[in-house]
């Protein structure tokens, strides 16, 4: 992609406000930088919300909510497919390029998160139209029970930097379906991605009023009074445990429906009767995919040590051949971090670690003056308390510890605070089951690399979050049940 290229899509990104169906700059006139982390270069800037416009966004949602709410679900379906196909083919190239640009992983993998984002919209399109409630009769026979399924009402979505498109697609894309409307407050990091996925909204056909997009330099200023405000029905969001907790206790002043998708701390388990070669490029996918900012990627490796050795030799010299550099030089295989705070912390956790005793394998420094680029790294020689074993990394970092017990080791495991997703390569296949029971974790991945997908229910158990995206689980979350009991009718 050449320069010129790259300057024609940043003049036709849409940067400002969207609310109530049009494009439009805040009233007060306060715009924020979006940065290639990459370069470390301004790349545009982007108009910031003021509270006042985010309660003009849920004014303009809450008088979308009735009409939206009445539309058949094959209308809000067929939006959806549009929006599928807009996506995936007419904006697919833009929407991977801003992700690169905006937020540094490379154009291949953008790629991918646009065909898995722009997934949501088509699976839930067609959830759109399996909406069911229920009739029976009760027990003592007195009364029929009719269960009817309605909207939540409107919702606020709260999404985060690493996965832009997917992490609004998967929100969207349910509500929608259900006949919600929707508030969506980017991260200031990555608005562009939301900016054009609100562009893609309107031109699949989508109702003024229904979706907003406000991107905003102060978060908590904007959130805040949107959550107080009695008419919001529905908070989802997805980052850290930390933000989850404080957005939880907001919520329950109104007790809000809530989705929390929160931290991850994935352990990846290489058993001895593993296919060592086969989890080595396991491990390679699943913690390089999006330079390790992942809620589910694989954050810690425990290895058997029948098999550690060669585990251990082969996945640093895989992750020492990896190709570092701008997401956009054909071959990169690494991109940059997404700013120079999380390039600080993950360079602090691996400093600590080494100042603890860990022995760097290869890597672990930062690359370069320019843009915000870690070493793919390996440790060893880390104990399973130090602090880069029990906090979520969100870097090319894969620390490996060696076991010999597995009961021990599932009991380390499950003293974690969270429990998003975790892996396993084993050929035992009572093993399995017996970890699916044992491991307390939302999702785990077998002799695999992936496991996200728009048909499957992702979440996670303890303070990884609440309810379930995707699946048809994903849409329960955004319908709310009412109970009807009517006479009964004399059957004789």
């Amino acid at each position: 992609m050449t320069e010129h290229n790259i300057a024609g899509l940043l003049a036709h990104i849409p940067t400002n406000l969207f609310i109530n169906g049009e494009f439009r700059p805040s009233v007060s006139g306060e715009r924020f930088n979006v940065l290639n982390p990459a370069t470390g270069e301004v790349l545009t800037t982007v108009a910031s919300a003021t509270p006042e416009e985010g309660i003009e966004a849920l004014d303009a949602a809450v008088a979308a909510q009735e009409e939206w709410a009445a539309t058949s679900p094959r209308f809000r379906a067929d939006i959806l497919r549009k929006a599928f196909e807009l996506a995936a083919t007419k904006y697919r190239d833009d929407l991977a390029l801003i992700m690169t640009l905006e937020m540094g992983k490379p154009l291949d993998q953008a790629q991918g998160e646009v065909t898995y984002g722009a997934e949501f919209l088509r699976w839930f399109s067609e959830e759109a139209t399996r909406i069911r409630g229920d009739y029976f009769r009760l027990p003592e026979g007195h009364l029929q029970a009719l269960v009817v399924r309605r909207p939540v009402g409107p919702c606020l979505f709260i999404t985060p930097w690493n996965f832009p498109l997917a992490m609004a697609t998967r929100k969207a894309g349910p509500a929608f379906a259900a006949g919600n409307v929707a508030i969506l407050k980017p991260s200031k990091e990555t608005p562009l991605t939301a900016l054009m996925f609100a562009k893609i909204m309107d031109e699949a056909g989508l109702p003024k009023g229904v979706l907003s997009v406000i991107p905003s330099k102060n978060s908590r200023e904007i959130t805040g009074p949107i959550i107080a405000d009695r008419r919001l029905r529905k908070l989802s969001f997805t980052g850290s445990t930390a933000v989850g907790r404080a957005l939880l206790k907001e919520a329950a002043t109104n007790v809000l429906r809530t989705s929390m998708e929160l931290g991850g701390n994935a352990p990846f388990i290489v058993f001895e009767d593993a296919d060592v070669d086969r989890a080595v490029d396991a491990a390679v996918a699943t913690k390089m995919r999006n330079m390790g900012e992942a809620c589910n990627a694989a954050d810690h490796f425990f290895v058997h040590t029948d098999v550690y050795d060669e585990f251990t030799s082969k996945l640093t010299k895989a992750l020492a051949a990896h190709r570092v550099g701008d997401g956009l030089e054909e071959g990169t295989q690494v991109g940059p971090l997404v700013s120079q705070q999380q390039l600080d912390d993950v360079t602090g956790l691996v400093d600590r670690a080494v100042k603890g005793g860990a022995t760097v394998e290869t890597g672990g420094s930062r690359i370069g003056d320019e843009g915000y680029f870690f070493e793919p790294t390996v440790l060893t020689n880390v104990p399973v308390d130090a602090e880069i074993m029990t906090e979520e990394i969100f870097g090319p970092v894969a620390p490996v510890v060696r076991f010999e017990d597995e009961k021990e080791l599932v009991r380390i495991i499950n003293t974690d605070t969270v429990g998003l997703g975790g892996y396993f390569h084993t050929n035992d296949l009572p093993r399995t089951l017996r970890l699916a029971e044992k491991l307390e974790i939302g999702m785990l991945g077998v002799n695999t690399a992936t496991i996200s997908n728009a048909a499957a229910p992702f979440g996670g158990l303890k303070q990884s979050g609440l309810g379930r995206e995707g699946g048809k689980e994903g849409i329960e979350e955004y319908l709310e049940t009412v109970y009807v009991g009517l006479p009964a009718p004399d059957l004789s």
